[in-house]
């Protein structure tokens, strides 16, 4: 087994690499996004890809990793059949509240308190209920990704069933929980580490790390700030 590693490259994707191996990309948004790095706009290797809803800014690049790495999508119903609709074969569609095996891991869904949607032909196309996940690695320990998302009160249930040890939390405020909502999801949540994200990408996306490591730092909880390219583990 490998330590887990964490490559951030900005707003809401990343790309982990379990202990085992398996490299997961989470929302993936490269050729818009303004922080990913120039020489970083292509995954061409992948085990898994996590989709948490349908918004541009986490789905935009979605079927071109895809089609890249032949890797499986995992997504709400509504939006897996909009992938397949676009030519995607390997989509596993899912509901909340379900676990799947994909890529020799355990894979939740849970709730997110959002809206997920694509505007196409100028016509807004809602694409069912925005997600969370829970990754279950070779070696045991869990892993949530929040997705967009306010808080909400079950995130406690969250962490009383899958009992996670990181939570990656958005924390921009505006469209998602900001700094000190997100302090309150790691208390819920029971993690040892939060890395934050969704912040910074626009200048309405306020929160900062420093205001959540303040926040969370007294209660023992890490928080890992990467820089959009940065890796750790």
């Amino acid at each position: 087994m490998s330590r887990l590693s964490i490559t951030w490259l900005g707003h809401a994707t990343f790309i982990i690499t379990t202990p085992g191996g398996k490299r997961i990309v989470t929302d993936p948004w490269l050729e818009g996004n303004p922080m990913c790095p120039a020489d970083r706009r292509r995954i061409d290797a992948a085990d898994l890809i996590l989709l948490t809803h349908g918004h541009s800014d986490h789905s935009g690049d979605v079927v071109g990793v895809a089609r890249a790495t032949n890797a499986p999508v995992v997504a709400v119903h509504e939006l897996s059949i909009w992938l397949q609709k676009k030519g995607l074969q390997n989509v596993v569609g899912m509901g909340v509240g379900g676990t799947v095996n994909v890529a020799g891991l355990e894979v939740s869904m849970v709730p997110a308190v959002h809206t997920s949607s694509v505007v196409e032909n100028d016509q807004i196309l809602y694409l069912g209920v925005p997600t969370g996940f829970v990754v279950k690695m070779e070696d045991g320990r869990s892993f949530y990704f929040a997705g967009d998302t306010a808080l909400f009160g079950d995130m406690r249930l969250i962490g009383e069933v899958h009992k996670p040890e990181i939570a990656f939390l958005p924390i921009g405020d505006h469209y998602t929980m900001g700094p000190d909502a997100a302090a309150r999801a790691a208390a819920l949540l029971g993690v040892r580490q939060v890395v934050p994200m969704h912040f910074g990408t626009f200048p309405v996306l306020t929160g900062t790390p420093d205001r959540l490591k303040r926040l969370v730092e007294p209660a023992s909880v890490d928080v890992l700030v990467l820089k959009p390219g940065e890796t750790a583990s």
